[in-house]
């Protein structure tokens, strides 16, 4: 497995965006590539500051499509399959997440570094059969805002900002967890007082 992880990471560092686009895509379907991505978002950053916001893109969309494709196996294989590969009760956990916060059960997963668990809450997202843009738009929002804040530290600290993630990334993702729910209350406020002022 190491030897495969190697000359992915190769081979995305030869292609740029559309290499880091792939490891993405395979880190969040069949394949675990534990901070591959993540690492991969900062060192390109770091030689090529101009382009982060291609590199940020690159890695969010590519997650986009590989989580999209686990929901589609978690949608048709059901419950059963998730049972299979993870405890009943880790799965019983997943299913009340989903049923107490809604989207929110992918959304800050998909923030947190590793290794904090997310695959089983994209399965579970298909289980649930959570609706599909709704799903992709959460994975966005998620893991856009990790890629991005990873490429702003990577601005800010250069090689070191791994190390930063390491040891603060589960406070910097709950930062980033509360600025969402911020925009989105806000968001909501805002659409209220919009329909009212056409009432």
């Amino acid at each position: 497995m190491g030897g495969i992880v190697a000359r992915v990471q190769v081979l995305a560092l030869a292609l740029g965006a559309p290499g880091l686009f792939l490891v993405a895509l395979l880190d969040s379907s069949i394949l675990s590539l534990p901070e591959i991505a993540d690492l991969l978002v900062i060192w390109m950053v770091v030689q090529h500051k101009q382009r982060l916001v291609l590199y940020a893109t690159s890695a969010t969309l590519g997650s986009v499509c590989g989580c999209l494709a686990l929901y589609f196996i978690g949608r048709k294989g059901g419950d059963a399959l998730v049972r299979k590969r993870f405890k009943s009760s880790t799965v019983d956990k997943g299913l009340a997440a989903f049923q107490r916060h809604g989207l929110m059960a992918v959304l800050i997963p998909s923030i947190l570094p590793p290794p904090a668990p997310f695959k089983i809450f994209v399965l579970l997202a298909g289980v649930a059969r959570i609706g599909v843009g709704q799903f992709a738009t959460a994975v966005a929002i998620g893991r856009g805002a990790r890629y991005f804040t990873e490429g702003f530290l990577a601005l800010r600290y250069g090689d070191q900002a791994m190390e930063f993630i390491r040891q603060n990334g589960t406070t910097v993702s709950l930062w980033i967890v509360a600025g969402l729910l911020v925009a989105l209350a806000g968001y909501v406020l805002w659409r209220k007082a919009v329909t009212l002022a056409r009432r």
